[in-house]
């Protein structure tokens, strides 16, 4: 297939009253990988700041434990918008400390001299700003945000681990439907061959908790995507199986010591069972 250049022409979504504020902050929340950031979940819009306004947005990446304060305006960047973005970024780090937290700015022009001052802030603030472009195309618009600024300097504090508010499993059936979730049962059954006492899947809203019936400690835990499966766990020997896992072609991560996250998609899942089987079962003998 041959592409074509297709003209287009720059608008401000600021200059048209069908495009609210309101009504990116919903786009947004529907689309939230269209930020750049990967896909991410909603915990909160409009949220409350005591004797400091609300909000915009509240988004995180569960399986990496970042949360992401998000101020939306159109138009171009102003003085209280910056202040506002880093007021919130503080407030919600202090008020949970276990997570990182990075502010985010989106406005419709950064401009050069307020880019200029983020860009000494980040030397201490994670902060990325992102300058939405509106495009017209004939009688449609293309969204196309574009980072301008991303500078996060990330830490890790060590807490228990908390997934948030309790859900049914059809949540998460519509969220990232049923071949994921089967995926996930079938970590259960991995994991049910040697756990005593036998081990069941929590919902939450941020993540799948894999615990005791009644306990709130978690010997694995699970971050299904629509493609996908992360699965987290602790193993004290964490840097051989990263080493063993990637020579299997086996996509994992880790964060820190004495953690692994692991990729698992149902494709590959039959020919990788038998690492991940003596993965689960060392987590849960340490555990």
């Amino acid at each position: 297939m041959t592409l074509k250049v297709t003209e287009h022409e720059r608008i401000r979504l600021r200059d048209l009253p069908e495009f609210s504020e309101a009504w990116l902050h919903e786009y947004i929340s529907s689309h939230t990988s269209i930020l750049g950031l990967g896909e991410l979940d909603v915990l909160d819009r409009e949220r409350m700041q005591q004797c400091a306004g609300r909000l915009d947005m509240l988004l995180a990446d569960s399986e990496d434990e970042v949360r992401y304060e998000v101020e939306i305006m159109l138009g171009a960047t102003d003085p209280s918008h910056i202040i506002r973005c880093i007021e919130y970024w503080d407030i919600e780090r202090r008020r949970y400390p276990a997570y990182d937290h990075v502010a985010v700015l989106v406005a419709e022009e950064v401009t050069s001299r307020f880019l200029n001052v983020m860009s000494l802030l980040a030397g201490s603030i994670p902060l990325v700003a992102i300058q939405l472009n509106a495009l017209k195309i004939g009688d449609q618009i293309v969204l196309d945000f574009v980072k301008v600024l991303d500078q996060r300097a990330l830490r890790t504090d060590e807490t228990n681990e908390t997934g948030g508010a309790t859900v049914d499993r059809q949540t998460w059936v519509k969220r990232v439907g049923e071949e994921i979730m089967k995926l996930c049962d079938r970590v259960v059954e991995l994991a049910n061959e040697v756990a005593e006492p036998k081990l069941e899947l929590k919902y939450l809203k941020g993540h799948l908790g894999l615990c005791p019936h009644g306990s709130f400690f978690n010997v694995a835990a699970l971050f299904p995507k629509k493609t996908f499966l992360p699965i987290r766990l602790r193993v004290s020997d964490s840097e051989i199986w990263l080493k063993k896992l990637e020579e299997a072609g086996i996509q994992v991560k880790s964060r820190k010591p004495g953690s692994l996250t692991v990729h698992v998609r149902p494709p590959e899942m039959r020919q990788q069972e038998t690492m991940l089987r003596e993965l689960i079962h060392q987590a849960i003998r340490e555990f």
